[in-house]
């Protein structure tokens, strides 16, 4: 695990400490459940956790507006919380069931939110990021100052398509933040057995783009260097690429016993690092929060996720007719 590279500043209200705590909860407690839930055999196929990751999406949330885009890979039910999708239609799409948002046909690995600009979890490893400068020029296009956050895990940057994406969006100065989650470990295989570079960071210096690594499990650093990262893209500099130096303390899915690192190693990390904790500890050391009103904030979460599951479990398979719907576009005739 990376020591932290980007100090956090100390200048941020409890208010928004407290949402950030409760925004990671959320994704924590949510993707506990759908362990559960998997393991009853409600959620069939892959399932990918984001449990240790929290801090990411939430600290990079903060620092997006309305209209910034985001896409990512399959790993991707934190995201989707995180930018304000429901959970229950979270939830209904990885029970495969109508309610959920794609109606029950894509599963934990394939949503989609237009509303929310969430522009989907992709399956294809590294599929997304061609994608995501697709979405940045868009943008560039209609001449608005909207960013589209692109993420990647350690083990998608070896693929040739993210520097074929590199080379285009530093040519055209793209406002796309590329965001490396490094969990230290792909699918299964540790970044110093699979990547001759240790700073994944500093790939970008070929083509010019400026890049960092960040403590992916420090909230405040995370949103500190997001801001920086939009205000580059913002003022038409280009692209900017965010290494997060982060962890997950499940296999790679749920069908993976991660049996390549020792149960010490995990907690290791659970136990000095945990991004939640971390958020907890700020706000009962600056007397934000009292203990019980943390509690509190657990029970409202948890009543939240349980009512996810419920609505998923009450929600109807899709119709068979479904199978035909979805398959083209409906193109206006005067298009």
């Amino acid at each position: 695990m990376a020591t932290r590279k980007t100090k956090a500043k100390s200048n941020t209200s409890a208010e928004d400490l407290k949402a950030y705590y409760r925004d990671m909860l959320l994704i924590r407690r949510f993707e506990e459940k759908a362990g559960q839930l998997y393991g009853m055999g409600l959620i069939g196929g892959f399932c990918h956790l984001y449990i240790g990751q929290e801090a990411v999406v939430v600290g990079l949330e903060a620092s997006a507006k309305e209209g910034d885009k985001r896409l990512t890979s399959y790993r991707d039910h934190g995201h989707m919380l995180a930018c304000g999708m429901d959970p229950n239609g979270v939830m209904a799409e990885l029970t495969g069931r109508e309610g959920g948002y794609s109606k029950g046909k894509g599963g934990s690995m394939h949503m989609f939110s237009a509303e929310k600009h969430f522009y989907g979890g992709h399956g294809i490893v590294a599929a997304q990021v061609p994608l995501g400068a697709g979405l940045a020029f868009s943008d560039q296009y209609k001449g608005n100052d909207n960013v589209t956050f692109t993420y990647f895990g350690d083990g998608a940057a070896n693929q040739g398509q993210v520097y074929e994406t590199f080379n285009m969006a530093a040519l055209w100065k793209l406002p796309v933040v590329f965001v490396i989650e490094n969990n230290q470990y792909a699918m299964g295989t540790s970044q110093q057995r699979s990547t001759s570079s240790p700073d994944i960071h500093t790939r970008g210096i070929a083509f010019g783009i400026p890049g960092e690594a960040v403590d992916g499990m420090d909230v405040l650093a995370v949103k500190e260097a997001g801001e920086k990262a939009v205000a580059h893209c913002r003022a038409g500099k280009g692209p900017y690429i965010l290494e997060m130096m982060t962890y997950r303390y499940r296999g790679h899915s749920m069908s993976d016993p991660a049996k390549y690192r020792t149960r010490e190693e995990v907690q290791k990390i659970r136990e000095k690092s945990d991004c939640i904790e971390h958020v907890r500890e700020m706000l009962i050391t600056g007397k934000h929060a009292t203990e019980d009103e943390l509690k509190e904030i657990d029970k409202e979460i948890k009543a939240v996720v349980n009512a996810s599951a419920e609505f998923a479990k009450e929600s109807p398979e899709p119709d068979l007719s479904e199978l035909w719907t979805d398959i083209y576009a409906d193109i206006p005739q005067e298009a």
